[in-house]
């Protein structure tokens, strides 16, 4: 690979200058819009003032597809106010315009330009050597994968290139979100460089226009069985100012990961809630002591409210799965169930069912304490599980004509 960096032009119109007086390259290999030669890859680069760089990333494809001799496109999605576009004619790129904002956007408006087989994507900053092109472009092209990735941090990272909270924390943690929330099974799921087959690319259900459009690629994949390579590669310090915000994209990253994975935003804690909740109402009903502690009508509450809450919870999964179409649908029993089998009836008498054995036990209580001339106060704790079940029983009364009417509209 070569040495990134060692001939970069920093004055922009020299620059230009010279992408005026540098032939096009004689194999053919390049080729433009008007061309009656098909290009086999597309690579597409969105840019956002990128004069500084652009040039030489072109520059390095080119490199890149000498060695492989595959005919290929550069297509560059443009939303700059500097020289970058001019810059990326002027060296034989196709250059699009969108005509919305957004890092997301500006692929997927590259997208449905493209006619090469497979699709290469990368930053137009530097940050990526593109004659690293071939590594990741063979495994596709002999069918071995649907999809493969730069890694870079099991390649390595240059002095200054990536800063130390991405590189030890943000991207390390953001890459195990996904792992373990779609089974993405990388190293490095935000980085930027990829090649995939125009075929995995259009199973790919994409539709954010923003930063966490690189994770819901990878998400995507993940759930559409997708399989991934990943090819160590080396990442550089980039040219021009950096447009990535640290925590905003990374919460949106984040944010958009637990929207579309409501088995884990909804589902874990509620069976883990629901599990105390029960365990610590059956404590405090025996007054058992556990390590010198007495459960009693206080630990009854809280035992008490986990359960509710657990049950919220445990609803708002199945909800958001019927009504959001999430990218991983939640997997455990009971949602999978509901899902599958549910009907309003069903959730309707069993909420009446508990509502019943709640009432009639609240009832027997109260004619208790009625009898008695409003002496007689019933235990809390034993209160409490009654009327726990009475609210339950509403819940479940609600929640099932709920469900019923968000199904049937988003059918």
């Amino acid at each position: 690979m070569a040495t990134k960096g060692t001939q970069r032009t920093t004055d922009h119109q020299s620059t230009a200058s010279k992408t005026e007086q540098r032939p096009a390259p004689s194999d053919g290999l390049l080729v433009d819009r008007e061309s009656d030669i098909e290009p086999a890859l597309s690579v597409v680069m969105p840019t956002l003032n990128e004069e500084e760089g652009i040039a030489e990333c072109i520059e390095r494809i080119e490199n890149g597809i000498e060695e492989i001799g595959i005919t290929t496109e550069i297509i560059i999605s443009d939303s700059s106010t500097d020289r970058t576009p001019e810059i990326a004619r002027e060296m034989g790129a196709r250059v699009v315009e969108p005509d919305e904002p957004g890092y997301g956007y500006a692929y997927q408006y590259a997208f449905e330009r493209t006619r090469g087989d497979y699709i290469a994507i990368g930053d137009a900053d530097t940050t990526y050597d593109f004659e690293d092109l071939p590594r990741l472009l063979k495994p596709v092209v002999h069918g071995e994968v649907d999809m493969v990735m730069g890694s870079r941090l099991d390649g390595e990272i240059m002095p200054g290139a990536m800063p130390k909270l991405h590189q030890y924390i943000g991207n390390p943690l953001l890459t195990k979100f996904l792992n373990v929330f779609y089974g993405a099974g990388v190293s490095d799921a935000h980085s930027g460089f990829r090649v995939l087959s125009k075929e995995a690319l259009e199973t790919l259900d994409c539709t954010t226009t923003g930063m966490e459009f690189a994770s819901e690629m990878i998400m995507e994949a993940g759930a559409k069985n997708l399989t991934i390579e990943e090819v160590p590669i080396t990442y550089h310090e980039r040219e021009g100012d950096a447009t990535l915000e640290s925590f905003r994209d990374g919460w949106r990253h984040v944010r958009f990961m637990l929207e579309n994975a409501p088995g884990y935003l909804f589902s874990v804690p509620a069976m883990g809630l629901f599990t105390i909740g029960l365990l610590t109402m059956g404590l405090s009903l025996t007054n058992i002591s556990v390590g010198g502690v007495t459960f009693g009508s206080y630990t009854m509450i809280a035992g008490s409210l986990c359960t509710i809450a657990s049950y919220q919870l445990g609803s708002l999964a199945i909800f958001s799965a019927v009504a959001a179409d999430p990218i991983r649908e939640p997997q455990d029993p009971l949602t999978t169930w509901v899902l599958d089998r549910f009907k309003l009836e069903h959730g309707a008498l069993l909420g009446l069912l508990v509502f019943g054995a709640g009432a009639l036990h609240t009832g027997y209580l109260m004619y208790n304490w009625v009898t008695s001339g409003f002496t007689q106060l019933p235990v809390i704790a034993t209160n409490l599980v009654p009327f726990t079940a009475l609210v339950l029983g509403i819940q479940t009364v609600s929640y099932s004509f709920f469900l019923s009417i968000i199904a049937s509209r988003s059918e």
